[in-house]
Formats: C-alpha cells, sequence, structure tokens
C-alpha cells in the first residue's frame, strides 16, 4: 500500500518538474529553434514579473527554448523592481524589456523582432 502511494507521488513530482522545465528540456531535443548566439551576444532582455502569472511562465518558457539570456525581476518580492516596472508604465505583467524595446504581455513574435 506505502509503495503505491509513494510511485503515484514521485510519478506527480516528475510531472512537476518537467512541466516547469519543459523550455529547456525542448531546446535539448530540439536545438534548430535556438535563436542565433550572435543575437544572444548582444541581447539585453528584462523581464519584470510575478511567480503566480501564467503569462510569465509562458514568456520564461519561451525565452528558455529559444535560449534567449535574460533577467528576471519579480516585481511583488523586490521593491526596486517594482519602481523601475512602474516608471515603465506598469499597468499588467510581464513587461519585456528587450534591447530597449518595451513588449507588454506574452507576445513571442515581438520579442523575436526586438532581438533582430
Amino acid at each position: 500500500m506505502l509503495n503505491g502511494i509513494l510511485k503515484k507521488f514521485l510519478l506527480i513530482l516528475l510531472v512537476v518538474v518537467v512541466y516547469q522545465n519543459w523550455g529547456k528540456i525542448e531546446r535539448v531535443f530540439n536545438p534548430s529553434q535556438v535563436v542565433s548566439e550572435q543575437t544572444q551576444a548582444k541581447a539585453n532582455v528584462v523581464l519584470y514579473a510575478t511567480d503566480w502569472c501564467g503569462y510569465c511562465k509562458l514568456t520564461r518558457r519561451f525565452l528558455d527554448q529559444k535560449g534567449i539570456a535574460y533577467k528576471e525581476f519579480d516585481i511583488e518580492k523586490d521593491a526596486q523592481a517594482r519602481t523601475a516596472y512602474e516608471a515603465l508604465g506598469g499597468g499588467g505583467i510581464p513587461i519585456i524589456d528587450v534591447n530597449g524595446t518595451l513588449i507588454r504581455g506574452y507576445d513571442p513574435d515581438a520579442i523575436l523582432a526586438a532581438l533582430k
């Protein structure tokens, strides 16, 4: 009985870990979708987000999947990040600053366009 419960728990834990790291896992199996190293080197990407936001999670996954390095600031846990977020106009999350271009919300096409 205890063995069966332990197996179910471990399976659920495995599913959660895979879900949270899917962008990184996918990049290993599909490297052709990774943004060029030259683009990565010149990119300055800053993500203003929260832990609970679904669109923030999608944005993180997209950036990880494309191999785009980024700095993330949690606007609920970091007062300086909140101030910077508000200085950018706030109004919703995520806000992504890509080389000075602000992108509001989850918009993969706009992120890729700003990287070019």
